[in-house]
């Protein structure tokens, strides 16, 4: 068999009682779980990014589009969780259905998903910081190296826009800031008018990663509790948002609403009209990955057959209705072409202060709760991934270190720790863009074999009780297999070559260090 082995289901659900996390979860922890996860990054990033770089004001669709694949993968979730209530999420129930190898590449297609879901958001943390402090954080200390910025003072303001008037629109304050692709496009003897500064490092993303490990070590309960009360301060600012803001909704802005064709830098199919929806879908299907995180945590759920359906499915809900309206209201209260350049970094805020003058202290309190909705997102994030690194330990894939249990507190501290220096290099010195649609591919990637995984477990082993049943089988699992794909194809090239590089790496990885330790292949030799 070696490595299509798969695991028996029975002797799975034996090994999680002989290494038992702490059960401390309830069904609101757990929905609160996944509502931590996904409102973040993705509502107050990726939603301006969506709208700016493919989709407009049908980033609305986009969200739906991205939520379909969702229901779709979320059903299936919801039977593997409730059927195989164990630490490990998709990897878990890939190893008992395809096999070690599927179960492997899944697991490193995880730590794509959480690690460097966590480094996103630690990144979009940093950024609204210095929001927050109107920009008091020197650029070189809250931007990776592969990042710069370009600005141009007052002092030669008047040659940049007699070049290109329409920057005129994007003064503030004095000066003009210029995104990479308008710097690129300027006349070396403009170009050099231009003041660059390169980033160093980001330590306010350090500084937010550090605090978060130190609450996942400290208990799973705490953390628990931590996340419920930002939870509950991030949706209501959200509907405060969609509340007031409905107010100031331009019509204009919302024409056209798809992007036109010929729309400069907009080539291409997943960039513009009914194409630039699905493009959106990919950049925005970012912010869906909360609900898969809550299945990570099933080991420590109290009732697991009831409550990780209610956990997944109910995140997923809530969370997708906050989205469209969030999304309508953003780019009614501000044009999507301006969050090309201006508000990119802290949307939400821009809109605020640029077309909600009277409320300029909800700009400040929706900015102070992103950094708490934020930080509740990394801790989702990485509590997820260091269940994963839990549950590929314990079947000998990955190092023993990573499966250790604090003495105390009975969470897998090392691993924590680990996973710290991991995600805090990633979020010091990579720009938060490439990290972002990497998360996207490893959330997909692990919808596809989710879904095709119980299509497969129906066939192959029907009598398994079930607790929760995923509805129209095989549709379902078909349609999810289909929609995540598509959304996979739509992410830009560079994305996928890099997803690819990655996966080439845990390939070798495994057959280097993976097959050679495995606990089910040393069983089956013997």
């Amino acid at each position: 068999m070696g490595i299509f082995s798969r695991k028996n289901i029975n002797q799975l659900l034996q090994e999680s009682e002989k290494h038992e996390l702490k059960r401390t979860l309830g069904a609101g922890n757990l929905v609160a779980l996944g509502v931590g996860a996904i409102i973040g990054a993705g509502l107050f990033v990726r939603t301006a990014s969506a709208a700016a770089e493919a989709s407009g004001p049908a980033v609305t669709i986009s969200f739906m589009v991205a939520a379909l694949g969702c229901a779709f993968a979320g059903l299936c979730y919801a039977e593997f969780a409730a059927m195989i209530p164990i630490a490990g999420s998709a990897y878990a129930y890939s190893y008992v259905t395809m096999g070690e190898l599927v179960a492997w590449i899944i697991g490193w297609a995880l730590i794509m998903e959480y690690a460097l879901g966590a480094a996103t958001v630690s990144i979009a943390w940093s950024e609204y910081l210095n929001n927050l402090f109107n920009g008091a954080i020197p650029y070189e200390w809250c931007h990776s190296p592969f990042e710069a910025l370009h600005r141009v003072t007052a002092q030669h303001l008047q040659a940049i826009i007699s070049y290109q008037p329409s920057w005129a629109a994007m003064v503030k304050n004095g000066e003009l800031i210029l995104t990479e692709e308008q710097f690129s496009s300027l006349p070396s003897n403009l170009s050099s008018l231009v003041m660059v500064t390169n980033g160093i490092v980001n330590l306010p993303a350090l500084l937010v990663l550090a605090i978060i490990t130190l609450v996942l070590i400290r208990g799973t309960q705490e953390s628990a509790i931590f996340n419920a009360i930002i939870v509950f301060v991030k949706v209501a600012i959200v509907l405060l948002f969609i509340g007031i803001g409905w107010q100031y909704i331009n019509p204009i802005n919302h024409t056209p609403y798809f992007i036109p064709e010929n729309a400069i830098g907009h080539e291409g199919f997943f960039k513009h009209g009914i194409g630039g929806i699905f493009g959106g879908a990919a950049i925005v299907f970012f912010a869906f990955i909360g609900f898969d995180a809550v299945s990570t945590a099933a080991q420590e759920a109290k009732n697991p057959k009831r409550d990780m359906p209610i956990g997944i499915l109910g995140s997923l809900v809530v969370c997708t209705i906050l989205y469209i309206l969030f999304g309508h209201v953003l780019t009614g209260v501000a044009n999507w072409q301006e969050f090309k350049t201006a508000g990119k970094e802290a949307s939400v805020a821009y809109a605020i202060q640029t077309y909600m003058k009277e409320y300029q202290w909800l700009a400040t309190s929706v900015t102070v709760a992103i950094l708490a909705g934020f930080s509740s997102v990394i801790l989702v994030m990485l509590m997820g991934q260091s269940r994963v690194f839990f549950s590929m330990s314990n079947d000998g894939l990955m190092p023993k270190v990573l499966s250790d249990l604090h003495p105390k507190f009975k969470t897998p501290y090392k691993a924590n720790l680990i996973l710290f220096v991991f995600v805090g290099l990633f979020s010091a010195f990579v720009p938060g863009s490439v990290a972002g649609d990497l998360t996207s591919f490893g959330t997909l990637f692990a919808f596809v074999l989710v879904s095709a995984g119980v299509w497969i477990m129906r066939v192959k082993s029907p009598e398994i009780p079930r607790p929760f049943k995923t509805p129209l089988v095989p549709i379902v699992p078909i349609l999810g297999v289909l929609v995540c794909t598509l959304m996979i194809i739509a992410l830009d090239a560079e994305t996928l070559k890099v997803a690819a590089i990655w996966m080439l790496v845990g390939l070798i990885v495994y057959f280097i260090y993976g097959k050679r330790n495995s606990k089910l292949n040393k069983a089956i030799k013997e």
